[in-house]
C-alpha cells in the first residue's frame, strides 16, 4: 500500500522507506520500515484516539507506542492539500470504527527522527486518504468540525450534574416558598383592608338610615333623629269607606326611597286629633266631619308628617280593584261568614288558613269583617293584609298600574292625580315584591294619644315626625264603669266616646245592673254630661248631679239599658 522510495532496494538488500506524510513545501517525507516488523490489521481502540489527535494536531507523543505508525485518517476521503497520498480506505470485513476512523491503514514501523522534528516544526500535519482528483486541488477548503470525532474530550459526569440539578432545585423550591409566603401576606392585608372599608359603610349606612341597634329607642342619640327625619319619604293616606256598615279605616302609605322600603302604618278610629276649631276629635269622627283635607291636616299636626295626597277607596272601589289584578293571597286570621247568606250555619265566604286567594268580594268582606265584641284594631289589620296583597299583585310599571287605577273610574281627591296615584302604587309593588315592605300598627293609648315610645318607634323612624298628641285637658275626660254584664260593651262605648271628641278613662267592671247612669260634680259639667248621654245612645233622665271618685270631668255606669251602636 506504501510508495517505496526506490522499488529495486530490496534485491540489494537495502532498507526498505515508506512515505509517512508530507511537509509544508508538498514534499514527502519518508521513514525506514525494518524488516522483522509486519504490518497488522488490528483494531486498537487507543491506536485510533491517538491517530485522532495526531490528525487534529499535527503531533502525537505516542505514535511509537507498540512499534506501529499511527494510520492516517480518513476525514471521509477529503484531503485537504491534495498531498496525492495513497493511503487507501479500510479493507472490506474491516472491524467498525466507533469514531469515525474507518479508512485509515494500519501503520507499519516506528516514525523516524526526521518525521517527529518534522511533526513538532509544523503546526499539523496533512494527511489525506481521499480520491486522486481531490488530491489534486491545491486549494485548502474550509474543515468542519464535530464534537464527537475527539475522543480527548472529557464528557460531563452524571453525578455531578444530578448533584447541581439537587442544588438549583432546592434553591428554587426555597425562593418559590418565600415567594408564596410574600403573596399570601399581601393577600392577607388586601382582605382586611377590604374587609374594614366594607364594616365602616355598612356602619355607615345604618347610621344614616337610623338602624343601629340602641339608636332608635328612646334614648337614641340627636344625630341618629336628624338622620332618620332627612330621608325622603313619599306619603299618602287611604281611607277604606264601608258604603253598607257606615264605618271606616285608615292607613299610610309611606315609600321611604332613602332606605328603599316601604310600610303600611295602620291607624286606629280612636287616634286623638285636633279639629279645624281646635277641639279634640278622633280620627274616625274626623274624617266624617272634616273630611279629607281636614283630616289630613290633623294627621300631619299629630305625626309631624308631610302627607302629599289622600286616596278614598269605597268598598266597591276596592272589589274591582282586587278583580282587576287577579285576585290576591292572604293569611287569613278568621273565617267570615257571607253576608248575603240567608241561611244559619252556611259556609263561610272566606275561610281561614295560609295563603287563601280571595276575589274582590271575598277581600271587601275580610277587610270590612269585625267580629262581635272584636276591638276595631283587628278589622284593621285584616284591611292591612289586603292592602299588602293588592301591591304585590298590581304592576311594577309605572304606565301599567296608571292604567289599573283608570280602570277603576273612580273620582280620586284633587290633591292625587291618575298618575300620580299609579306611579306611587308601581314603586310600592316592586318593593313589596322584593319583600322590603311590612305592615305596622299604631299603638294608641286608651285615651287616644301617642305614648313616648310610639313616638320614637313609628313616627320617628317610619314617619320621620314627632308625635304631638293634643292636650289631654283640651277633650271632656269620661270614666266609663261596665256594669252591664257584657264584657264587650266598654269597648264599644271606649270607640263611641272618642269618636264623639271625648277622653275615655277606664272605670273597671261593677255589679249588674238595670239602668245607666251618667253623673257630673261640677255644675260646668252639666252640659257636658248631657253630651255624653246623648253620644251613648243614653236617656236624658240618666244624667244626674252627683260625687265622681275619678279625676274624670263625668262619670258613666253603664246598664242593661245601654244598647251599644254597631261602630
Amino acid at each position: 500500500m506504501n510508495d517505496r522510495y526506490d522499488a529495486g532496494a530490496a534485491d540489494h538488500g537495502a532498507d526498505q522507506y515508506e512515505i509517512v506524510g508530507y511537509d509544508e513545501y508538498g514534499r514527502p517525507v519518508y521513514q525506514q520500515v525494518r524488516p522483522q516488523q509486519t504490518q497488522q490489521q488490528t483494531y486498537d481502540p487507543y491506536v485510533q484516539q491517538t491517530q485522532q489527535y495526531q490528525q487534529g494536531y499535527g503531533y502525537d507523543p505516542y505514535a511509537q507506542q507498540g512499534g506501529q505508525s499511527q494510520p492516517a485518517y480518513d476525514y471521509n476521503a477529503y484531503d485537504p492539500y491534495a498531498t496525492g497520498s495513497h493511503h487507501s480506505g479500510p479493507a472490506q470485513g474491516a472491524p467498525h470504527d466507533p469514531y469515525g476512523q474507518a479508512g485509515a491503514a494500519d501503520a507499519t514501523g516506528r516514525q523516524s527522527r526526521a518525521a517527529e522534528q518534522t511533526a513538532q516544526q509544523t503546526p499539523h500535519i496533512p494527511q489525506q486518504a481521499g480520491p486522486v482528483h481531490d488530491r489534486e486541488t491545491p486549494a485548502e477548503p474550509q474543515r468542519e468540525y464535530h464534537t464527537e470525532q475527539f475522543a480527548f474530550v472529557e464528557e460531563p459526569d452524571a453525578n455531578s450534574e444530578d448533584v447541581i440539578d439537587w442544588l438549583k432545585f432546592t434553591e428554587n423550591r426555597t425562593e418559590r416558598r418565600e415567594e408564596a409566603r410574600r403573596r399570601a401576606r399581601s393577600r392577607i392585608v388586601a382582605l382586611t383592608v377590604v374587609l374594614a372599608l366594607v364594616a365602616a359603610g355598612g356602619v355607615g349606612w345604618l347610621w344614616y338610615a337610623g338602624k343601629l341597634p340602641g339608636l332608635s329607642s328612646d334614648g337614641s342619640a340627636t344625630g341618629t333623629a336628624t338622620a332618620a327625619g332627612a330621608q325622603k319619604r313619599d306619603v299618602i293616606v287611604v281611607h277604606l269607606h264601608d258604603i253598607k256598615g257606615d264605618g271606616t279605616a285608615t292607613a299610610l302609605l309611606v315609600d321611604n326611597t332613602t332606605t328603599e322600603r316601604g310600610t303600611t302604618v295602620l291607624l286606629p278610629n280612636s287616634l286623638a286629633l285636633t279639629s279645624d276649631d281646635g277641639t279634640t276629635t278622633t280620627l274616625a269622627k274626623s274624617v266624617e266631619d272634616d273630611g279629607s283635607d281636614g283630616t289630613r291636616d290633623a294627621l300631619d299636626t299629630v305625626l309631624g308628617t308631610d302627607i302629599e295626597g289622600t286616596w278614598r277607596l269605597d268598598t266597591p272601589y276596592l272589589q274591582n280593584l282586587v278583580d282587576v289584578v287577579g285576585n290576591i293571597d292572604v293569611d287569613t286570621d278568621t273565617d267570615v261568614p257571607d253576608p248575603t247568606a240567608k241561611k244559619k250555619g252556611a259556609a263561610p265566604l272566606v275561610n281561614k288558613g295560609r295563603d287563601q286567594t280571595l276575589s274582590g268580594k271575598m277581600a271587601v268582606a275580610y277587610a270590612t269583617y269585625r267580629a262581635p265584641g272584636e276591638a276595631q284594631n283587628a278589622q284593621l289589620v285584616r284591611f292591612g293584609q289586603v292592602l299588602q296583597g293588592v301591591l304585590r299583585k298590581l304592576s311594577s310599571d309605572p304606565q301599567a298600574a296608571t292604567t289599573t287605577i283608570q280602570t277603576l273610574q273612580q273620582i280620586l281627591d284633587p290633591s292625587l292625580t291618575d298618575k300620580d296615584l299609579g306611579t306611587f302604587l308601581a314603586g310600592l309593588s316592586d318593593l313589596a315584591k322584593g319583600g322590603d315592605y311590612k305592615t305596622d300598627l299604631l299603638p294608641v293609648q286608651s285615651d287616644g294619644t301617642l305614648s313616648a315610645r310610639t313616638g320614637a318607634g313609628i313616627v320617628r323612624n317610619v314617619l320621620g315626625g314627632t308625635a304631638k298628641s293634643p292636650d289631654k285637658d283640651a277633650a271632656v275626660s269620661v270614666s266609663v264603669q261596665n256594669a252591664t254584664g257584657v264584657k264587650d260593651n266598654t269597648e264599644k262605648a271606649r270607640v263611641v266616646l272618642l269618636n264623639g271628641g271625648f277622653t275615655f278613662l277606664e272605670g273597671g267592671t261593677g255589679t249588674a245592673r238595670a239602668t245607666s247612669e251618667v253623673v257630673y260634680a261640677d255644675a260646668a259639667d252639666k252640659a257636658n254630661a248631657a253630651e255624653v248621654a246623648k253620644t251613648l245612645g243614653l236617656p236624658a233622665g240618666s244624667v244626674a248631679k252627683g260625687k265622681i271618685s275619678s279625676s274624670a270631668d263625668v262619670s258613666v255606669v253603664l246598664g242593661q239599658d245601654y244598647k251599644p251602636s254597631s261602630d
